[in-house]
Order: C-alpha cells, then structure tokens, then sequence
C-alpha cells in the first residue's frame, strides 16, 4: 500500500488523483485531517484515515500496512516543522515502511538563504539516520506564476528585487511524476531533483508576456528593503515579507539555475514551460 499525507492539499491531492490511474485503489491510503475533505477518495475505494504531523499517534495508525509513505513537507512558518518532520519520520518507521517519500525542495544545501532549505536539509538528514529507504523529492518552484510575477497583467510590470534564473515547473507535472515514482518499479535512493527543462529570470518572463499579448510588459528592479516596506505597506506581514525576500536572493546567488532532465523522463514528455503556462493564464491566472 502507498500513503499520501496532506492529500487534501494541492500537490497531494493531485498525487492521488494521478496514482488512482496506476494503482489500484485498494491500495492507496490517505492521511489527512479533516477525513470528511477526502470523502471523494473514499467515495472511490481510498483508505481514508486521520492523521496530522501534530499527532504520532494517528499517524501510526494512517500508515499501517503501508510499504510507502509519501511526507509532504509542513509549510507553518510559526511551527517546529523539524520536530513535526521528525516525528512522521518516526511513525512511519515504527508502522513498519519500508520507504518514505519526502517533499523538499530545489536547492536544498548548506548556505542557501531561502530559510526553508534549512528545515529541508534537516530532513534529509533525518531520513538518512531512520534506517529505512528514502527518496527527497526535490522540487523546483511549482507555485502559481502571479505569486511571482504580481498584478503584471493590470500593471503592465513584473516589479521586484533583482533575480536569478529559476526552472518554475508546474504542480501537475511534479505531482504527475511523484505519482510514477512511488508507482514504478525503479527505485530513487535519496534526493533526487524536479525541474522544468529551462531555467528563467523576472527578465525572461517579462520578454514572454510582452510577446504573448503583444505590448510590452517591463521588469522593474526594487532595492530589498524597498521591496519589504513596500510589502508591509500592501498589507503583508514582515515575516513572509521577508522571507520572500530570501526566495529572491537565493534565486540571484544561483541556488535554483539548475534544471534536471529526471522530470521530463518521468513524464514521457517536456514539463510545461513558462511560456504555456503564462499563454494558459492570459485573463486569468498563471
């Protein structure tokens, strides 16, 4: 049996919605908790159970019977993700899995600013000492290209601090080969990275748009702290503020340039790449 955590969520959800066309679905379990939001799993044979990060307990009991556990990593910035991490790790172990799973991220090595790389690399490590067989996902940026970009559609600018090239890969295509990994038969020992197959800048995306809709969108660079007190003036909190900003310098010291041709094989096809990805959202979203 496979089990997802967070399958209510974006990526989880479409991991599951993706294994259901591997696997069947007596042997696929969710961990969840609010199990009447999985109700449409369990509709569709979905071992359905209750269990949260917070609560080892529940988490040994979701991932009975399982020889695969996918963790996707906490995203509260006011919570001790390392300890909550550790303590799935520690439920998995002890329910008898033989493989876990674990959402990291792109980057993910000592000296990165983005803070969340820290709790990343934390558990990596972790996973390495839990005796069991492990794989990191290691996924590049799969948000949704207006947290990015901002209102350049109404503005007719993408404004920001200055950038560095990033692979933004779409959540469907990481979910999609999350879902042929655990599925398959090969096996991925440790971190292994998902990327889109190009790497782009603020500058390329705004050569992208202006040429999709045929007038030209501008990049406008924004000293850091001008950027932050801009942020908070626009109502955002300092904290994400400013952890957005360590996004941002992450992204220009070259931590996320790479790209990996791993996704690509996993899909049978090239990921989706900005350019659709901005076409698919003109009047909308991206």
């Amino acid at each position: 049996m496979i089990v997802v955590t967070g399958a209510t969520g974006g990526l989880g959800g479409a991991t599951v919605e993706h294994l259901l066309k591997r696997v069947p679905a007596d042997q696929l379990g969710v961990s969840v908790r609010d199990t009447a939001k999985a109700r449409h799993f369990a509709d569709r044979g979905v071992r359905v159970r209750q269990g949260s990060y917070e609560d080892p307990a529940a988490l040994r009991d979701s991932f009975a019977g399982a020889e695969q556990v996918l963790l996707v990593s906490g995203n509260d910035p006011a919570a001790d993700l390392v300890a909550l991490h550790r303590g799935a790790i520690d439920a998995a172990v002890e329910a008898g899995v033989r493989r876990i799973l674990y959402t990291s991220q792109q980057g993910a090595v000592p000296g990165n600013p983005y803070r969340p790389s820290e709790t990343h690399l934390a558990t990596e490590a972790m996973l390495g000492d839990s005796g069991v067989a492990w794989t990191a996902l290691r996924n590049a940026a799969y948000g949704s290209l207006d947290l990015v970009l901002g209102p350049w559609q109404r503005t007719g600018g993408i404004a920001g601090p200055l950038d560095g090239p990033v692979p933004y890969t779409d959540r469907a295509d990481v979910a999609e080969a999350t879902a042929a990994i655990l599925a398959g038969a090969r096996s991925f020992d440790g971190p292994v990275t998902l990327t889109a197959s190009a790497a782009v800048t603020l500058d390329d995306l705004a050569r992208i748009a202006s040429g999709l809709i045929g007038r030209t969108v501008t990049r406008v660079v924004v000293d850091d702290e001008q950027w932050v007190a801009e942020q908070i003036a626009n109502g955002v909190p300092e904290q994400p503020a400013r952890l957005m900003l360590t996004w941002n310098q992450a992204a220009r010291a070259g931590y996320f340039a790479g790209t990996d041709p791993l996704l690509a094989e996993l899909l049978g096809r090239e990921p989706r790449t900005v350019t659709d990805r901005l076409a698919a959202g003109i009047g909308t979203t991206a």
